[in-house]
């Protein structure tokens, strides 16, 4: 299993850790995911196949709910693969 895998079971285990954008932006990156930062306080993740589109504050620690939104979004976009 490689590091990104392992980074994400730990979020579905653990979603209130404290998980950085950096953190969300590595396993994006795997999954095919787009990570805009716009300038704001903000980073939005984009799939060009999901309708979803799901804007994350970047301040730390990310809130649970969107670490689980997050991971709702990773496994929809593996799925296409």
């Amino acid at each position: 299993m490689a590091q990104w895998e392992k980074t994400l079971e730990r979020m579905r285990e653990s979603p209130q850790g404290d998980w950085s954008i950096d953190d969300l932006e590595r396993i994006a990156a795997r999954a095919g995911i787009t990570c805009r930062k716009p300038g704001s306080s903000h980073a939005t993740f984009s799939h060009p196949a999901i309708e979803e589109i799901l804007t994350v504050p970047m301040h730390r620690p990310i809130k649970a709910f969107y670490v689980r939104r997050f991971v709702d979004l990773v496994d929809e976009a593996l799925k296409m693969k």
